[in-house]
């Protein structure tokens, strides 16, 4: 991989949890950083903290700013923003519409404005923060599963395009992070997330030997790439594992 000193760098969701690790340890290799999220003091405080360009606002339209930020040019793109929504299809047609938005849309926004320019001069990379739920599933949330399982065909998509244009692609899918996001996720996160839980920086060091190595999926949880070839073996008896872990859910709800 090459360096990243002097590099202009984009991170989406930045104010916190995954995205302010991935934009500190960036501005410590030396990049120059451009913090975005919704809340703005929470983007100008990171800003701040690691002597980078707040751009705060909704992560679908901040290109044009943030090359403006970086003095004309991006070279690394973290679309990182998320969200976690819960429920199935009674969920209403307003979360459905801000999961995909936000999960999906965003990606495909950002794309769209980098990719002429990193065409162009044949280099340019795009990291997708997926989740491991975007390989496999998360109970307790359709909104959530799907976009993810989105995002990654977005990712996949873009990678087989382009690579061989110098653009490089990466999709990261840890389990439970500790953020706000899982703290958000209720019973279905205490039960299947919460156990295996590790700390944003650790997802920001899978990031960067993932970078390093080249690879497409970045694993900060190594045992995803084992539930992703069971899913993929045997389906029926994945699925099965999925519903007694849904059954399991249940129970717990029940049992307040």
């Amino acid at each position: 991989m090459e360096t990243v000193s002097g590099a202009g760098v984009v991170v989406t969701g930045a104010g916190g949890g995954i995205g302010a690790a991935l934009a500190r340890r960036f501005a410590a290799e030396g990049a120059r950083v451009v913090v975005n999220d919704i809340d703005a003091a929470k983007a100008e405080a990171v800003a701040a903290e690691i002597g980078g360009h707040a751009v705060p606002g909704d992560a679908s339209g901040i290109v044009p700013a943030a090359r403006a930020a970086l003095g004309g040019t991006v070279d690394v793109y973290c679309a990182n923003a998320g969200v976690a929504p819960t429920g199935g299809p009674e969920a209403t047609e307003e979360v459905w519409a801000a999961a995909w938005d936000v999960n999906v849309m965003a990606h495909v926004r950002a794309a769209r404005e980098l990719l002429p320019d990193w065409l162009d001069r044949g280099s340019g990379r795009f990291i997708a923060t997926v989740s491991a739920a975007g390989l496999l599933t998360m109970v307790g949330s359709a909104p959530y599963s799907v976009s993810k399982h989105a995002a990654l065909a977005f990712a996949e998509w873009l990678s087989a395009t382009y690579r061989h244009r110098g653009v490089r692609v990466h999709a990261v899918c840890p389990q439970g992070v500790r953020t706000d996001m899982l703290r958000g996720t209720g019973s279905a996160g205490d039960l299947v997330l919460a156990p295996t839980a590790i700390e944003p920086e650790q997802v920001a060091d899978a990031v960067f030997d993932g970078m390093a190595k080249g690879r497409f999926l970045i694993l900060p949880h190594p045992e995803v790439g084992d539930f992703y070839a069971a899913r993929a073996g045997d389906t029926d008896r994945w699925l099965d594992r999925m519903n007694r872990i849904q059954q399991k859910l249940e129970r717990a709800e029940a049992a307040g």
